[in-house]
C-alpha cells in the first residue's frame, strides 16, 4: 500500500476547482494547491479541502510551478492534476485499488481523455505520466507543455482522468511565452521547437509553422511520435493555404516513419473525396483496418478508427449509386454513435426511402 499526494497549480479557477477537489478528496492522503496569482475565490475554495495551499510568483514557466508543487508533497507518491480535470466514480475506485498494490511501480501512466462525443464517450485519449514515486525525485521540464521523462519501473494502467474545460483557454498565451523566451535568447531544444510550431499552427501562422517544422524534422534527436505529428501539422497548414498536393505529400511521407494511422488515412480520404470518390474510398477503408496505438504516447482520436470512415463510406457509396452498401455503412455508424448529427440526418433519409 502507498500514500498519495495530489498536486495542482491554479489561477482563477473558481468555476471548476471545487468539482475537481471533490473527486480528489475521495482518494488523496494529501492535497497540495499552488496558486499563481488568483484574483477570484480560488484560494478560498482550495482551503476548504486542504491546509497545504501556497502562493507562487508566476515566472512564465509551468515547470517551475509544477516542481514547486511537488516540493511541497510529503507522501509516498505524487499525482498531478489540472483544476478542470475530473475523475469518475469508477476511476476513483480504481485509484483506491491501485494504492493497495503490494509491489508498486515507479511511474503509473494513466489515460487522459480530453474530448468527448455527443453521447459523452471519450474520442481523444492519450497516456500521461500521472502518478510518480516521490523518492525518485522526478522533475518537470519545459516552460510550456511541461513534461516528466518517465524512468524506472513503468506501468500503463486502465485508469482515466477527464479534462472537462468550462472556459476556453487563451490561444495566444503559450505563443507569447515562447516568443518572450526566444527574445530573451533562449535556444529551443527539439521538443520545444515542435511545441512552438504547434502554437504557431493554433494561431494560424501557417507558413512560419511549416518552416519551423521542416527544420525540426531534420533533427536526429526528435521523437518519432512528434515527427509523425509534425507531418500532420504541415499537411494541415498546406490545406489552409489551398495546397492539397503538398498536404498529401507530407501525409504519405509520414508512412516512412510508422504504419499509417486511421487519422492520416481519413485526412487523405477527405483530400480525395471531391474529385476522386474511388480514391477516397480506398483511404477510408484503410482507416477501418488500422490498429490503435495505445502505449506510445501518441494522441488517439477514436472516431477516426470507426465512426468517421463509416460515415464517409456511407456517403461515397451513395454517390457511386451503391445504395445498399451505403446503408450498411450507415448501420455501422449508427451502432457506434446514434447521437452524431450526421448519423441522425442519414437515418432520417434512409427511413424516407423505407429501408
Amino acid at each position: 500500500m502507498f500514500t498519495l499526494s495530489v498536486c495542482l497549480i491554479v489561477k482563477d479557477e473558481e468555476e471548476v476547482l471545487e468539482r475537481c477537489l471533490n473527486c480528489v478528496s475521495q482518494f488523496a492522503d494529501e492535497i497540495v494547491v499552488i496558486d499563481t496569482g488568483s484574483k477570484d475565490k480560488t484560494v478560498e475554495i482550495a482551503k476548504r479541502f486542504t491546509n497545504c495551499v501556497h502562493s507562487f510568483q508566476w515566472e512564465n514557466d509551468f515547470s517551475k510551478a509544477r516542481n514547486f508543487s511537488f516540493s511541497k508533497a510529503t507522501k509516498d507518491y505524487v499525482m498531478w492534476l489540472d483544476a478542470d480535470d475530473i475523475i469518475t466514480h469508477d476511476n476513483i475506485e480504481k485509484i483506491k485499488k491501485l494504492k493497495q498494490t503490494s509491489e508498486p511501480k515507479d511511474v503509473y501512466m494513466l489515460k487522459y481523455e480530453i474530448a468527448f462525443d455527443e453521447a459523452n464517450n471519450p474520442t481523444f485519449t492519450y497516456f500521461r505520466e500521472r502518478i510518480l514515486r516521490r523518492s525518485m525525485n522526478f522533475k518537470w521540464e519545459g516552460f510550456v507543455h511541461e513534461v516528466i521523462t518517465p524512468r524506472g519501473k513503468i506501468d500503463h494502467v486502465d485508469i482515466a482522468i477527464q479534462h472537462r474545460k468550462i472556459k476556453s483557454s487563451n490561444p495566444k498565451r503559450n505563443l507569447k511565452i515562447y516568443n518572450q523566451k526566444i527574445k530573451e535568447g533562449h535556444k529551443l531544444n527539439p521538443r520545444e521547437q515542435f511545441y512552438y510550431a504547434r502554437e504557431l499552427f493554433y494561431n494560424n501562422y501557417n507558413k512560419k509553422c511549416i518552416k519551423t517544422l521542416k527544420r525540426y524534422l531534420k533533427n536526429k534527436e526528435a521523437f518519432i511520435v512528434n515527427k509523425i505529428d509534425a507531418h500532420k501539422i504541415i499537411a494541415q497548414c498546406f490545406m489552409r493555404l489551398g495546397d492539397n498536393e503538398n498536404a498529401k505529400k507530407y501525409l504519405i511521407e509520414s508512412f516512412k516513419l510508422a504504419p499509417p494511422s486511421a487519422e492520416f488515412c481519413c485526412m487523405l480520404g477527405n483530400l480525395e473525396i471531391e474529385k476522386n470518390l474511388k480514391g477516397a474510398m480506398f483511404w477510408f477503408k484503410a482507416a477501418l483496418c488500422c490498429e490503435k496505438e495505445t502505449e506510445s504516447g501518441a494522441f488517439v482520436e477514436d472516431s477516426y478508427y470507426d465512426l468517421i470512415p463509416n460515415i464517409q463510406l456511407c456517403y461515397i457509396n451513395y454517390k457511386l449509386g451503391n445504395i445498399f452498401e451505403s446503408y450498411n455503412y450507415h448501420k455501422k455508424a449508427m451502432e457506434i454513435n446514434p447521437k452524431n448529427q450526421a448519423v441522425i440526418n442519414n437515418e432520417k433519409y434512409f427511413k424516407s426511402l423505407k429501408f
